[in-house]
């Protein structure tokens, strides 16, 4: 099986080749304008081949593509956490609408789940905080310090992606996956009216939206 990393780049190339009669007439591969359509059917293509966790929620079926290429230690502790069944039972806990909905730390009566320990980051990936991706939440003053808990970007978020290695804030979140099924899903969830509970935050949702399990394919 082909990596998805280079299906994406030669199918990316050949779309853009394609568009330009089948040559480049002499310009360089970066003076080779890419076609906007063809790349999003490229990147769709290598999505295709990444390993596939779905979360199923009462809400309905969120479905990522795990980026296991680009952050492996990332994926591997998530898988970890699904395939032990850390997830299940647990809920969505903070729903910010304007930037996120983050999960994977309390049950629906609001205990905290223990969890295994903290993983280095990997937000210096190339992988973006655009709406629609997957990233691992952790504590704003250490980069370092992931664990269980995730979340999905309902819009892009250019503050939480990498700049530099200066300081936890610089070091941003690292993206891990992105959501290829249910996004009508989370747009739903990012609608939830919420309250403020002490202990926890000011953004919890009123009625808990639940995490019944994750499920990991290959």
């Amino acid at each position: 099986m082909h990596s998805p990393s280079k299906l994406l780049t030669t199918l990316a190339l050949a779309a853009a080749l394609s568009a330009c009669g089948g040559k480049n007439d002499g310009r360089s591969v970066s003076e080779v304008a890419i076609d906007p359509d063809a790349e999003r059917t490229a990147h769709e293509t290598a999505l295709a081949e990444y390993p596939k966790a779905r979360l199923h929620t009462d809400a309905g079926d969120i479905v990522i593509a795990l980026h296991a290429d680009k952050a492996p230690e990332t994926v591997r502790n998530f898988r970890a956490y699904a395939e032990t069944g850390h997830y299940d039972g647990t809920v969505f806990h903070r729903v910010a609408g304007d930037l996120l909905i983050q999960g994977g730390a309390y049950t629906a009566d609001y205990r905290i789940k223990p969890e295994r320990g903290f993983i280095r980051s990997e937000s210096d990936n190339g992988l973006r905080n655009l709406r629609g991706t997957v990233a691992a939440a952790r504590r704003a003053n250490d980069a370092d310090s992931a664990g269980a808990q995730f979340f999905i970007n309902v819009v892009d978020n250019p503050q939480f992606d990498f700049v530099s290695a200066a300081d936890a804030a610089s070091r941003g979140y690292a993206v891990f996956g992105e959501v290829v099924e249910g996004m009508a899903v989370v747009d739903a969830l990012r609608k939830t009216p919420v309250e403020s509970r002490p202990g926890i935050g000011a953004q919890v949702p009123k009625a808990p939206i639940v995490i019944r399990r994750v499920t990991v394919e290959d």
